[in-house]
């Protein structure tokens, strides 16, 4: 009997809804925001560089807008973030860089880390109170190598390698996706913190600053092996959109996870006791509607950095 193969084409109606997709002028970021607006949904396309984000919008055609959002700047981020208004059903935390060894965020973090982690972080953080259904966190099978060195996030206290930053953002995000689910379970918020990897996609990921032969190689090996961005989306759409628990990790289910259909696994390890305090000094069930009212979480301190 043949495998059911679940595609683009099997999501439900988004009409109605309100997406965000950082990171959606390309690759597997543009083909995630087409989908959704395929299915319906308003999406915000949230780049770093508005005229490719106006071209990829553009493109996919359906109800879309595009804002300016620089990950690798706080000050980017919290001017985002303040300029927000209305409820947002679904927040994908796409973007993410990979290589530029060396290279810092704004703010003086590790460009890797600083980007694909904290800046996602922070965004989540002071776009909770409008959050009203999902939450996506894009990772990487690159996580299984990651390392997360809490007294030296930037690798500056040993030799830097660009695949342990990327591997400890990765698993960073992960971390966050696990923690941000174990609090919003805590509150009795039904806000769902989920994440997907794309597996092996054939995207400019990687390459920017790389040696040429080193990229031509790279696309040659795309051409034979990897996944469209499409293919690549699609665990990002399925964590989106399908019935699953929080905590659920969706990726694609071939061999080593490289390519497939979606499939997901999920931490059922019941959260924590006792509650996490809240902000209002109430109780969870008697706290605030606002999810990050219910989880006492307040927006970023001027004093992040």
């Amino acid at each position: 009997m043949a495998r059911y193969r679940w595609t683009a084409a099997d999501m439900p109606s988004l009409e109605g809804r309100m997406v965000m997709v950082t990171g959606a002028s390309g690759g597997v970021g543009a083909a995630t925001a087409a989908a959704f607006a395929r299915a319906g949904a308003h999406v915000v396309l949230a780049v770093r560089d508005p005229q490719r984000g106006q071209a990829a919008a553009r493109a996919m055609g359906g109800s879309t807008e595009v804002r300016e959002l620089d990950l690798a700047d706080l000050s980017s981020i919290r001017a985002f973030a303040q300029s927000w208004s209305g409820p947002l059903d679904i927040l994908v935390n796409n973007a993410g860089v990979a290589g530029l060894p060396g290279s810092a965020t704004k703010d003086g973090f590790d460009l890797q880390f600083g980007t694909n982690h904290l800046g996602h972080f922070a965004l989540t953080n002071l776009l909770l109170p409008h959050i009203t259904e999902r939450v996506v966190t894009v990772a990487s099978g690159a996580h299984k190598s990651g390392t997360i060195h809490f007294d030296d996030l930037a690798l500056r206290k040993r030799r830097y390698g660009f695949a342990a930053s990327y591997g400890q953002s990765k698993l960073a995000n992960l971390l966050f996706t696990l923690e941000l689910e174990r609090r919003l379970q805590l509150a009795g918020s039904t806000v769902r913190s989920l994440a997907a990897h794309p597996g092996y996609a054939a995207t400019s990921l990687g390459t920017k600053g790389q040696p040429r032969a080193l990229v031509a190689a790279a696309n040659l090996a795309g051409r034979f092996f990897a996944q469209t961005s499409g293919q690549g989306a699609l665990p990002s759409l399925f964590a989106a959109t399908q019935d699953l628990p929080g905590a659920s990790y969706i990726g694609p289910d071939g061999r080593g996870e490289l390519h497939g259909s979606p499939h997901w696994s999920v931490d059922r390890r019941p959260p924590a006791t006792p509650p996490l305090p809240v902000a209002s000094g109430k109780s969870p069930k008697s706290s605030p509607a606002s999810a990050s009212d219910r989880m006492g979480l307040r927006p970023m301190r001027a004093d992040f950095t």
